[in-house]
């Protein structure tokens, strides 16, 4: 990707105090396991349904990091979007989330910090029946104003010495 085709998302000054994203995500099992798989983590509360049943769940529970990940993600993509940068991170599973779930998280700015450019994102992950799940608050760098320049493609300088 060329230098010029980055797109930024919204600086500072663009945002808003109620600025807000809605977006929908089903965990699936492939998703599990591919966060699994990266993580090397075996826990058999994630996975294993016969050990599952013998705990207060009854049923294998989604990863919290897997949640923190969708969180940060939709940081980084839409709210402020691409070119910020998460900087604190506070996550309250208040109820399980089981697989195949389907969570609708709402986004909204409530403050904004102009002289250290710190966005306030809270948000609140619930189901289809209005239950809460998650409750969230992370402190983003929105992305700085620059102009990009209109170069063709991304220059790497050599090592010293190679």
């Amino acid at each position: 990707m060329a230098l010029k085709d980055i797109k930024i998302g919204k600086t500072i000054d663009e945002i808003k105090e109620g600025d807000s994203l809605t977006v929908t995500e089903i965990f699936e099992l492939r998703d599990i396991l591919l966060y699994l798989g990266l993580t090397n983590d075996d826990n058999p509360l994630y996975l294993q349904y016969d050990y599952s049943q013998l705990t207060k769940y009854k049923q294998p529970v989604v990863p919290p990091v897997l949640v923190m990940g969708i969180l940060t993600s939709n940081v980084s993509k839409y709210l402020p979007g691409p070119g910020s940068n998460v900087v604190d991170l506070s996550v309250n599973i208040v109820e399980p989330i089981y697989h195949h779930m389907t969570v609708t998280f709402d986004f909204v700015v409530k403050r904004i910090d102009e002289r250290r450019g710190l966005v306030t994102i809270y948000v609140e992950g619930m189901i289809l029946s209005g239950e809460r799940l998650v409750e969230a608050e992370l402190i983003v760098e929105a992305p700085e104003k620059m102009e990009l320049p209109q170069t063709e493609a991304l220059v790497i300088p050599q090592e010293i010495g190679e």
